[in-house]
């Protein structure tokens, strides 16, 4: 998920037995589980197509930890949620840079000393041994390019003693993309964030046992979530080669530790390259699949209060930034996921009682793609929406987040808690995601994997 929003315009069948799917413990035909892997633009499990119903729930290791943050009762009850309405991928965090930014998520997986954090990191093997447990699949985030969880300009920070906050009056946008990009040619930086990912990578999970290498419930490592060359169109250019570099640098060190699964970039797609599809190609060369992130209030496609206005514009913006896409995927020969995508509550309200009209169609639009690639054989092999709010709800008035608040939403911090996700009582919306699920394994001539 990206920056404030307000501020940047700009079933299986009997012969899927024969697999080890994620999570399963049971005899299978094969000697070793099986992982997600890519095939040109498709997406496999085994042999067999694996098609991505998926939800960001970022905070998946705050409630899996055994302390005073945590919730695991809550955690188990999510995500016996989410299993009933047929999901199969979450995207959570597996970092976060604990340091001076202003709106930064506390406690995290690093300290301000750079040291690790045991109980987050226990609390991530806890989710990913329930994820598994349940026959889903995650993809692991390992930093962030904006500043709700610390993200690279922490790192930055660790190194050089100055940083900038994301919607400081005294730095406008872009400059804190720009002050960012700056960590791709950082070498101490970018080794800070490469002791964490070989420490996550290579981590031995303490509730099963196993290796994070090893473990089937990971469909892939991802970089950073929504890594920028830049804000600028100057910024770019001068961040380009190094903030490619550190792409293949990083996805060749997560090889070196993991061969089994797929290493991923995090990206939004051209609205993160100031529209330049050469970039976006090119920054993922060395990865398994592209990704797409759509944000139509945040990129000023819509406003929030004349969604009805402004949406029929929209939806024709969102359906080419899909097309685009799609087009790049088949340029490239690889998968395409639209592993982020938000809209608001009608009247742009944070409430649960709030309906939620525009986002079902909005839902729809984005579904109704994923689909059409589905039956086409296309590259779009799957969608996660932002997010799953759950059981939780907002603990102020205001809907803002407050150092200490435990009721961890999909709507990270920096943003009025209730804004982009869903609740468990949303009645209509998990309507629409259920009946999604259904077309999941609808024209596939081999086993639906779960």
């Amino acid at each position: 998920m990206s920056m404030d929003r307000r501020t940047l315009l700009a079933t299986g069948t009997a012969a899927a037995a024969s697999l080890w799917l994620p999570g399963c413990s049971g005899a299978a035909t094969s000697a070793a589980p099986a992982f997600i892997r890519r095939d040109g633009q498709r997406l496999l499990l085994g042999e067999a197509p694996y098609r991505v119903v998926g939800a960001n729930m970022w905070y998946a290791a705050w409630l899996g930890a055994n302390a005073p943050y945590g919730n695991r009762p809550r955690l188990l009850r999510e995500l016996d949620r989410l299993q009933a309405l047929g999901l199969n991928n979450l995207r959570i965090m597996a970092a976060a840079e604990e340091g001076p930014l202003k709106n930064s998520i506390k406690p995290g997986f690093t300290l301000p000393d750079g040291s690790s954090n045991a109980a987050l990191l226990e609390g991530l093997d806890f989710a990913v041994a329930e994820i598994g447990k349940r026959g889903m699949t995650c993809v692991l985030a390992l930093s962030n390019f904006w500043e709700w969880s610390g993200g690279l300009q922490t790192l930055l920070q660790r190194v050089t003693g100055s940083y900038i906050d994301m919607n400081d009056p005294a730095h406008p946008w872009p400059a804190f993309a720009d002050a960012t990009a700056e960590f791709y040619a950082n070498p101490q930086a970018v080794e800070l964030y490469h002791a964490h990912v070989r420490a996550v990578v290579g981590r031995t999970n303490s509730v099963t046992g196993q290796p994070y290498a090893a473990d089937p419930a990971v469909m892939s490592w991802q970089l950073t979530n929504e890594p920028r060359p830049g804000g600028s169109d100057a910024a770019i250019a001068e961040h380009r080669q190094a903030y490619l570099d550190w792409i293949a640098g990083t996805a060749a060190l997560i090889r070196g530790i993991d061969p089994n699964h797929m290493v991923s970039l995090g990206q939004e797609g051209t609205q993160g390259c100031n529209g330049d599809a050469g970039l976006v190609a090119a920054a993922h060369e060395h990865v398994d699949y592209l990704t797409a992130h759509i944000w139509p209030l945040n990129w000023g496609w819509v406003t929030g209060d004349d969604l009805a206005g402004t949406w029929p514009a929209g939806e024709r913006l969102v359906a080419d930034y899909i097309a685009t896409h799609r087009q790049l995927a088949t340029q490239i020969d690889k998968p395409l996921l639209i592993e982020e995508f938000g809209f608001p509550r009608d009247a742009e309200g944070y409430g649960p009682e709030a309906t939620t009209q525009f986002r079902q169609r909005y839902y729809r639009t984005i579904y109704d793609a994923v689909e059409q690639s589905w039956r086409e054989s296309g590259p779009i092999q799957g969608s996660n929406f932002w997010a799953w709010n759950g059981e939780a709800r907002a603990a102020h008035e205001d809907f803002r987040f407050k150092d200490g608040d435990l009721a961890y939403m999909g709507d990270p911090p920096h943003e009025p808690q209730g804004w982009y996700g869903n609740f468990n009582s949303d009645a209509a919306m998990l309507d629409v995601i259920r009946a999604h699920v259904a077309m999941k394994c609808e024209g596939l001539q081999e086993p639906c994997p779960a």
